[in-house]
């Protein structure tokens, strides 16, 4: 029954608002079985939790959104896991992720404003002894994030006809 697994698992990742009931009426299972996978998937952390995806442009909260390139030397015996556990254990840090090409790590912050990703970079990224170089981008519009869109566009053309 693996496949019944990737079943639940690709209805909770577009509503993880579901219930176990809702879930084994969707795919024809018994709710103790969903129950029961659920439980095992958090257990071995297939499933590492469960989040609301608020557009907080629309809300009166300020929030900065940078993307910064991280490049590092890896730590001989581990790698690039132990530089990317001290960054991600930070709290402005949303995602870390190892890359391929011109550099290693990506990591995604949200402060406040443009000086606490700043300071964020200069006082605690930055000084980290295996660092060698940042590079930031910051989020200016955010159109459509984890798989939703956001802001629906308007179907109607509102440019001006203009006719000689």
């Amino acid at each position: 029954m693996s496949g019944a697994r990737e079943d639940i698992l690709a209805l909770l990742e577009s509503n993880s608002r579901l219930l176990p009931e809702d879930l084994a009426e969707r795919l024809g299972l018994s709710a103790e079985f969903v129950s029961g996978e659920l439980g095992r998937m958090c257990d071995e952390q297939v499933i590492c939790g469960y989040n609301t995806l608020i557009n907080w442009e629309k809300t009166n909260k300020e929030l900065v959104t940078a993307l910064i390139e991280v490049r590092v030397t890896p730590q001989r015996g581990l790698g690039f896991d132990k530089i990317a556990e001290r960054i991600y254990l930070f709290d402005e840090v949303k995602a870390v992720y190892l890359m391929s090409g011109g550099f290693d790590l990506t990591v995604i912050i949200e402060g406040g404003n443009i000086k606490d990703v700043a300071y964020f970079i200069s006082d605690k990224l930055a000084p980290m002894e295996s660092v060698q170089s940042t590079a930031t981008h910051f989020v200016l519009k955010k159109y459509k994030d984890h798989g939703i869109v956001l802001e629906k566009q308007r179907k109607d053309d509102e440019r001006m006809i203009v006719s000689p």
